[in-house]
């Protein structure tokens, strides 16, 4: 095994200790590889021994089955954890992951497209504005000359009467 297990090798990674409270993994493994001979109890590192197993360690199948740290009850819990189950319950919670992720994506799409519909009724309610204010335009031109051809009928009624008063005899 190695000296540094590799799930203590993560810069950040903190360890309790209750002699010195939290500490880094790292610099506590690095005191530990650089520890005076005979540290003191109120100084002493946290120290890792080069004996404790990892997740990462796989089991050596010359190892010695009767050392202190085999027990086969924790070969076979890893052994479970890396063999994928395949059972219906599995299976069945596999299908439900799909279906939220599914279900997920067509929340999303119903969600913008949403916002889509809201920006296209707001965009439609521009246009129906823009186009009311033309009609209005519009009808003030319309009253403006409809005004303007009642007073040149009136002139020309007026013009009309003068002139038939005038050419009587």
């Amino acid at each position: 095994m190695s000296a540094e297990p590799q799930f203590l090798s993560f810069k950040g990674l903190k360890q309790y200790t209750p002699e010195q409270g939290w500490g880094q993994v790292n610099d506590l493994l690095q005191a530990h590889r650089h520890t005076t001979p005979a540290p003191t109890p109120a100084n002493e590192p946290t120290a890792v021994p080069d004996n404790v197993p990892t997740l990462t360690d796989v089991p050596d199948p010359n190892e010695n089955l009767s050392s202190p740290l085999f027990d086969p009850l924790m070969s076979e819990l890893f052994e479970q954890l890396r063999v994928a189950p395949t059972d219906e319950l599995t299976q069945t919670w596999r299908t439900i992951a799909a279906e939220v992720n599914l279900l997920t994506q067509r929340m999303a799409l119903q969600r913008e497209l949403q916002e889509r519909l809201h920006k296209l009724d707001q965009d439609l309610t521009d246009l129906r504005g823009t186009i009311m204010e033309r009609l209005n335009d519009v009808q003030h031109a319309a009253d403006q000359q409809l005004a303007a051809a009642r007073q040149r009928v009136q002139v020309s009624a007026l013009a009309q009467s003068k002139l038939a008063a005038k050419l009587k005899p």
